[in-house]
């Protein structure tokens, strides 16, 4: 009898290890993102940067900037199609449909515009510090982040329009779908500068309290809010589009480098080079949550998300081990169909 009574808190110990393990078991199938394909590039350990597409195509672009290539997957078949060669300091890619050509931003000094069939280079335009590049499907207009600037470049004539001066250093910027806007992360310090794109000129600053440094930036424009990332204080903060104003805060991981939010699930998906990818959930346009911080690997700090497919695609730079960089490729798991 006495030895029973010995063995119960053995036992009880042992359900409780059990039920723990159980536990973060099951919270680990419960997380939000799941992981469902692993695309191998090519090139030494190093930084992978911003990360573009052809959703049309099915074709991934990834700045290799290590390898100074422009490294152009296939998401058909989740293949390295090719690496287009000579792309100094290669930051970031867009991609102009109508035109099918290429724009990349080259750390360099340049924007370089590469046919969208062929690859081959069509035009280089001297744009100072050249980093994030968008462009606006209604004007046809290409925006680059350089040096205390944005330059604006015809995506058909390939001439550029105009330069507009910026107070700091822009980070992440989106152009707006729904009004003549660009929003552009500035620092330090640090603040949303707000870019007329009928005059090319800034028309206001919305001032952030991110003494330490800003990252990505993304738009709901039907909430009118903007969500930026600031970084080393991290956190997710929302604006008023209007007024800059702001309305809400969630702490995020370290190294914030790509946002994207999806309007169907109320969902932002986050990038962080601290090795994660946050994920953060929209109650209302005024009230947020976090709901999972989805482990990668230090340094896989870009991505890219289709909309579309539902798809998060996050640059991994080569681990220890490997024999490539890599591109994982995550799915809502509340999208994917019961095994």
């Amino acid at each position: 009898m006495q030895q029973k009574e010995c063995s119960r808190p053995r036992v009880l110990a042992i359900i409780a290890a059990a039920f723990t393990i159980l536990q973060y078991a099951n919270a680990g199938e419960r997380e939000p993102l799941v992981r469902v394909a692993t695309i191998e590039l090519k090139g030494k350990p190093g930084t992978l940067d911003h990360v573009g597409a052809d959703w049309t195509t099915s074709r991934l672009f990834v700045a290799n900037e290590i390898n100074d290539t422009l490294d152009v997957v296939n998401l058909k078949t989740n293949k390295l199609a090719k690496q287009v060669a000579s792309q100094k300091e290669i930051h970031s890619i867009a991609y102009s449909p109508d035109s099918k050509r290429i724009f990349v931003g080259s750390g360099g000094g340049a924007c370089n515009v590469l046919d969208g069939t062929d690859y081959t280079l069509l035009k280089s335009i001297p744009v100072p510090d050249a980093d994030s590049v968008r462009f606006d499907p209604r004007t046809q207009h290409v925006f680059v982040a350089g040096e205390n600037q944005i330059a604006v470049i015809d995506s058909k004539s390939l001439d550029l329009l105009a330069t507009v001066k910026l107070p700091a250093p822009p980070h992440g910027f989106q152009v707006a779908r729904l009004s003549h806007r660009v929003y552009v992360n500035v620092g330090v310090p640090c603040q949303v500068a707000v870019i007329d794109t009928e005059k090319n000129e800034l028309v206001a600053r919305y001032p952030l309290d991110a003494d330490k440094g800003i990252g990505p930036l993304a738009l709901d424009e039907p909430g009118h809010r903007l969500l930026v990332g600031t970084r080393r204080n991290p956190r997710l903060a929302v604006l008023d589009q209007d007024t800059g104003k702001e309305i809400a805060s969630v702490p995020i991981p370290e190294g914030s480098d790509d946002m994207f939010w999806d309007a169907e699930s109320k969902r932002i998906y986050i990038s962080c080079s601290s090795g994660f990818v946050a994920v953060i959930r929209q109650i209302d346009r005024d009230h947020y949550e976090s709901v999972a911080n989805i482990a990668t690997v230090k340094g896989a700090k870009t991505s890219a998300y289709d909309p579309t497919a539902k798809r998060l695609y996050v640059a991994v730079p080569r681990q220890m081990g490997k024999e490539a960089p890599e591109v994982w490729v995550f799915e809502p798991r509340s999208d994917r169909k019961s095994p």
